[in-house]
This record gives C-alpha cells, sequence and structure tokens, in this order.
C-alpha cells in the first residue's frame, strides 16, 4: 500500500485539499472509532506534507439537540427552516461541539488543528436564502487569506459553517456548499466529501450502481434525471461549481469507512467518486 501511494503522495505535496466531514458521517455507525480513524488521515496526510483544510456539518447533532429541548425541526426543499432560537441551537452545536469534537481528535496527535467559523475574520460572507427560511444563508463571498496563513504555518483549519453578513447578522449555511466555496477560492486541488453512502450512483437505489469517475456535464445528467436526489444535491452541485472554477478533482466517499480518505486519496482504485474535467 506504501508503494502504491507513493506517486499520490507526491501529486499532492504542498497542495490544499479542503474535506468536508458529514454531520451524518459522524453521527453513523461508531461515531468515536469514525472520528478517530478521520483525525489519524487527515494528520497522516499533513505529515507527508498535503495541506488539508476541515470543513464539517452537523445537521444531525442539531437535530438531536433541538428534539432535548423540545423543539420540532421543520424543513423545506431539505433545508432545515431556522428562526432564532434554532440559529442559537445550530452555533451551539457546531462551533461548541462539533467544532471542538473535530479539533480535540486532530489534536490528540499533536498541536495540528485550530478551529474557526465563518464568523471569524470575515472568512464566509452571508446573504439570506429566502425569507421563509429565515436565518439559512447562501454564500455571498469568501476572504481565504486567514486560512492561507493557517496552512503555510502547517496547522489544519476545522472551520464551521456559520457565516455573517456586513451587519453581524449571522446565517447557517449548508456545509456542503460552504466547502465548495472554499475549495473555489483556495484553488485547492481536491474537495472530498466524506458522508454515509458510498459515492454517487448511476440507479439512486442501487449500490451496485456505483460510479468511479464521472466529469460535471455527466453528475447534472443525473441530477436531471433524479438519480441524484435528497442531500446529494448540495454536494453534487458544489463538486460541479468547484471543478468547474478550477479545483481539480471533487470526491465523494462514505465517510464511515475506516481509513476512507487515506483509500481514496492514496490508491489507484480509490473507495467513491471522482468528479473531473478529464
Amino acid at each position: 500500500m506504501l508503494v502504491e501511494a507513493l506517486p499520490y503522495i507526491h501529486e499532492l505535496r504542498g497542495r490544499t485539499i479542503v474535506v468536508k466531514y458529514g454531520g451524518s458521517a459522524i453521527a453513523g455507525g461508531d461515531p468515536a472509532g469514525t472520528l478517530a480513524s478521520f483525525a489519524t488521515d487527515v494528520v497522516l496526510l499533513r505529515a507527508v506534507g498535503v495541506r488539508p483544510v476541515v470543513v464539517h456539518g452537523g445537521g444531525p447533532q442539531i437535530g438531536e439537540l433541538m428534539g432535548r429541548l423540545g423543539k420540532v425541526p421543520e424543513f423545506r426543499d431539505g433545508l432545515r427552516v431556522t428562526d432564532a432560537e434554532t440559529l442559537e441551537i445550530a452555533r451551539m452545536v457546531l462551533v461548541g461541539k462539533v467544532n471542538r469534537e473535530l479539533v480535540t481528535a486532530i489534536n490528540a496527535h499533536g498541536h495540528l488543528a485550530i478551529g474557526l467559523s465563518g464568523e471569524d475574520a470575515g472568512l464566509l460572507t452571508a446573504s439570506p436564502r429566502h425569507p421563509e427560511l429565515g436565518f439559512v444563508g447562501d454564500v455571498g463571498s469568501v476572504d481565504a487569506d486567514l486560512l492561507r496563513r493557517l496552512v503555510a504555518e502547517d496547522l489544519v483549519p476545522v472551520v464551521a459553517t456559520i457565516g455573517s453578513d456586513g451587519q453581524g447578522q449571522a446565517y447557517n449555511i449548508n456545509a456542503d456548499t460552504a466547502a465548495g466555496a472554499l475549495a473555489a477560492a483556495l484553488g485547492a486541488h481536491k474537495l472530498v466529501y466524506l458522508t454515509d453512502v458510498e459515492g454517487i450512483r448511476s440507479e439512486r437505489d442501487d449500490p451496485s450502481s456505483l460510479l468511479s469517475r464521472l466529469d460535471p456535464d455527466g453528475l447534472d445528467r443525473l441530477v436531471v434525471a433524479g438519480a441524484v436526489a435528497g442531500g446529494m444535491v448540495p454536494k453534487a452541485a458544489a463538486c460541479v461549481q468547484a471543478v468547474r472554477a478550477g479545483v481539480g478533482a471533487a470526491h465523494v466517499i462514505d465517510g464511515r469507512s475506516e481509513h476512507a480518505l487515506l483509500l481514496e486519496l492514496l490508491s489507484d482504485e480509490g473507495v467513491g467518486t471522482m468528479v473531473s474535467l478529464r
């Protein structure tokens, strides 16, 4: 495996990769074991000269806390309706819980990770998606200078996707969309989504139809045909937009599998779906 990994290490050394670690991947199976495996992968990549930036979601964890507080989640077109109370819950979970867990897991291997929110240093400027959704935001702009400075210092930024507008109002931003925007702004070599499915399928409900490679046009066609649906749609859109904006390749893999990130990036076969122009 090490011999097989060598050319991929040479390719990735000194390059930035953006890894979106989904809340569904964190919550599924053995959360502690999955998180530890992911953290080890990130640290190993950093040790061989790769510059990882981690972006995370936390939808299941937000829903769990809402339930404990007696608040019923409401969704429209797959997006959580976010009133002021729900926004505060989302900030608590994303910034105060999930972000800290990821930073702690990575830092178990050394003082490597630093936790951030999209609100920090104007990293993610947000605009409201739709009045009916409340404080759900779209990415208006990205100021990636802080991330560039951190990765240049060999640190691993871990970003919670809460952004704010010019008046300081916070918004919850879809983490898939935010990861794609950050990858494009950084000129990342790779954008990787770790989620709770093994990749993109040509037939929505048929695991045997997993596609190992796609181009952006092919992925657009799958979305139009309905083969890609639900929570996979924003991932697909972000993959397409990032690749067309210059990101070398986008990957969708099952983050619950042990060391999935290393296997996808450092082996001939990979374990998920890669979207690229070539």
